[in-house]
């Protein structure tokens, strides 16, 4: 089968697309055939050797957490799942033709591939942080960096709760966010002004890592009630860094739940090829989607 992989640690161009062996099932996996993969930041992070702490791997390794596809093994132990069933779930080295899920779920009806790749690591997040910054139904959180694929299912989320939020974007992205139910405005110099303007902040989530903790706290008056999943400085200032998921099946029925419910989508900004991962890669660490990136297979 094709396989992305690396054998050390470095920019995109240390990627490569080589043949290798299929993968197995084990005891409570599935494998699938690859649909599609999603694009996540922790992929670069992971590929340029920046948090092996939290995701210790051995050279070579493969690329990917989330993916969607067909299941055509199942292992040892597992039940309520058939060969054939189409789902999007997490495991290991997805960017591939085939890859082994930990955690699964079936695809809600109407939901193409290309989509479902797009769901499982950004709703697990987006669930988490949601948690640990402790916002209420009927304050506001502030999101920082809100137009991709977390910020997109924090929006909906929140809302869905009945948490007012305010999200922070590329003047390109003022109307999508807008379209997901947030007060919108731009980074950039003066942005700080501009969120007062928009009403008091009970709780921030930092997402893009743009170096804007120290005023995130400022508009919250506590850091307790900062959280970021981006900047790795964020200690420094008594501000959570939000690194360890969760539970992955419990964020997936909640993910199947809204988007059955019509409360969740995640639209796809990009698809590339297997061929192509380096240059998902160059998109996903510059930042500005609208969406998910996705690797079609």
């Amino acid at each position: 089968m094709r396989k992305v992989h690396f054998t050390e640690f470095g920019g995109p161009d240390v990627l490569q697309l080589i043949d290798a062996e299929e993968p197995h099932a084990g005891p409570g996996q599935v494998r699938i055939a690859v649909r599609a993969a999603g694009v996540n930041p922790v992929d670069w992070r992971v590929r340029e050797g920046q948090i092996l702490k939290a995701h210790p791997i051995r050279l070579p390794a493969g690329v990917g957490l989330d993916a969607s596809g067909v299941v055509d093994e199942i292992g040892e132990g597992v039940e309520g799942i058939d060969i054939g069933d189409r789902v999007f779930g997490e495991g290991a080295d997805t960017y591939a033709e085939f890859a082994v899920l930990s955690a699964w779920a079936r695809m809600p009806d109407g939901l193409s591939f290309e989509e479902a790749a797009g769901y499982p690591s950004v709703v697990e997040t987006a669930l988490r942080i949601i948690g640990q910054v402790g916002v209420q139904p009927g304050q506001t959180l502030l999101v920082s960096g809100a137009s991709g694929g977390v910020g997109s299912a924090v929006l909906q989320i929140a809302r869905d709760r009945g948490i007012a939020v305010i999200g922070t974007g590329g003047a390109a992205n003022q109307d999508y966010l807008r379209s997901l139910g947030a007060l919108a405005t731009t980074y950039g110099p003066g942005w700080v002004d501009r969120v007062r303007r928009l009403g008091p902040v009970d709780a921030a989530l930092d997402l893009a890592g743009s170096g804007v903790i120290p005023e995130l706290v400022e508009l919250t008056g506590d850091p307790q009630k900062v959280v970021s999943i981006a900047d790795l400085s964020a200690p420094q200032f008594g501000v959570r860094f939000s690194g360890e998921a969760g539970s992955v099946p419990e964020a997936l029925a909640e993910a199947v739940a809204l988007i059955t419910r019509g409360k969740l989508h995640i639209p796809v900004d990009k698809t590339y090829t297997l061929a192509e991962a380096a240059k998902a890669h160059i998109d996903s660490r510059a930042g500005h989607t609208r969406g998910r990136r996705v690797i079609l297979v």
